[in-house]
């Protein structure tokens, strides 16, 4: 089984010191199945690849485990010292346990930073083919390549490589959960302590990915009862995901509403977004970061939209979305309405090629780092043929009594843009994925200072 993670980081040696493992010289650590190697094909400050190869004992898995067997034959004859498997995850977590919990005391600042990484699993038994492969890393932002690990098209073990801008601990969390998923067949007894590292390895990820479900049923060998409990700790701690903002992005509390509710800013807001999705004639209109509906119960009045869907982080947004829109009990518009959880800056095929898309109040809630994974998530996967994206101006502010200066309007925001900082975006987005953009403003203007919310609508180009 060999894992390799290469990075052109610079000095791409850096990648030592995350790792805790030295470029300098070959490191052989015991395992319960056999040993586990780590060395370095190449390092030097342009580029850095760190292997973790695992010589499993095919004997040694099976000692003792004849007893009352009849000493199976399938017992000797078998893939489980040759593919990645659970056993690879279990190396990653005691080779690389430090890197995995996100430690190091070397580069510390280094920690947190996302760095170009590209990982290889050889010979990954892939139950589901490439698809499945597909389902469970692109929407983790990583461009996925795969290739047969034999000269048997129909064979179900890849060779895959992952290739990304990510953080290293994140990067290991994903491979140490999604291993043992696709191989769909772990070695070892799975009881309650496997929810506990379900949970601390996938919190910030896994409660929003679209295949949480399957992936959490595989992870524990397909135990209702652990799944569901999992699942339901996942959505218990997503207020306190790496993207706490998505579950207020679309309802925002307290300061802000304070703040606009004089220059009736929310009902503004609201009909600019309703006008503009009229216009472009779009059927089927899917609300990013929905929160608690405000946007969708302004549109469900209008047949023209037979389609509304309505995206968000939070399950407990969703569902108090569900009791203001009325859809739970099968109210007369439910046929019409879908609420999905989800996050926005993971790419989802349940949101692809709508007609139209609005993120009404939700980019500044993104810390910065994450705005170009909302990017492609929307723009260059999702696209929709019209996007309606608003946020505060910032140059405004000063005309909100009681706002300090260099405040923003709600606590959650991670920034807030001025005209010439959201046009710049805009354009530079539209540029890039072959859209047109339009900036309006919303809410009365003042000459020098321009409208409180500032809007953009993208159109695909022809």
């Amino acid at each position: 089984m060999l894992l390799t993670i290469t990075t052109t980081h610079r000095p791409a040696t850096d990648l030592g010191y995350l790792l805790h493992k030295n470029p300098a010289r070959v490191q052989t650590f015991a395992q319960t199945f056999g040993k586990a190697h780590v060395f370095y094909p190449q390092a030097d400050a342009e580029r850095c690849t760190a292997a973790l190869l695992l010589d499993v004992d095919p004997i040694g898995l099976v000692r003792g485990r004849g007893r009352g067997r009849g000493g199976l034959l399938m017992d000797y004859v078998n893939d489980r010292p040759y593919v990645a498997s659970s056993f690879m995850s279990v190396a990653i977590a005691r080779v690389y346990g430090s890197a995995l919990g996100g430690r190091s005391k070397e580069r510390p600042e280094l920690v947190d930073v996302p760095l170009p990484l590209t990982a290889t699993v050889a010979a990954l038994p892939c139950r589901g083919g490439e698809e499945m492969l597909r389902r469970l890393f692109e929407p983790l932002e990583y461009a996925v390549s795969i290739q047969c690990a034999d000269d048997h098209a129909s064979s179900h073990y890849r060779n895959l490589r992952l290739e990304a801008r990510k953080p290293l601990a994140e990067l290991l969390a994903h491979l140490y959960v999604l291993i043992p998923v696709l191989d769909d067949a772990k070695h070892y007894w799975v009881g309650d302590d496997e929810v506990d590292k379900l949970v601390q390895h996938g919190g910030s990820w896994l409660g929003v990915h679209p295949e949480r479900q399957l992936i959490a049923k595989r992870y524990l060998k397909y135990q209702p009862s652990l799944a569901d409990l999992a699942i339901a700790r996942l959505a218990e701690g997503e207020q306190d995901d790496a993207e706490p903002a998505l579950a207020d992005a679309a309802e925002a509390t307290g300061t802000e509403d304070d703040l606009e509710r004089p220059v009736r800013l929310q009902e503004a807001r609201m009909a600019a977004v309703v006008h503009a999705l009229q216009d472009c004639g779009a059927a089927r209109v899917v609300d990013l970061g929905c929160g608690e509906g405000r946007l969708i119960r302004e549109l469900v009045p209008h047949y023209q939209f037979r389609e509304i869907v309505g995206l968000d982080a939070s399950p407990a947004r969703l569902e108090a979305a569900a009791r203001r829109l009325k859809i739970e009990g099968g109210g007369k518009d439910h046929d019409r309405v879908r609420l999905l959880q989800g996050a926005l800056t993971y790419r989802d095929r349940r949101i692809k090629g709508f007609d139209a898309a609005a993120a009404v109040e939700v980019i500044e809630h993104l810390d910065p780092a994450r705005l170009s994974a909302f990017e492609r998530a929307v723009f260059q996967f999702a696209r929709p043929k019209t996007m309606v994206v608003t946020t505060p101006n910032v140059e405004y502010n000063v005309k909100f009594p009681g706002l300090p200066a260099g405040s923003f309007r709600h606590r959650d925001h991670r920034f807030e843009w001025t005209r010439a900082e959201f046009a710049a975006w805009g354009e530079r987005i539209a540029g890039a994925h072959g859209y047109e953009v339009a900036f309006h403003g919303v809410g009365e203007a003042e000459p020098d200072l321009g409208a409180p919310t500032q809007m953009a609508v993208f159109q695909q180009c022809a």
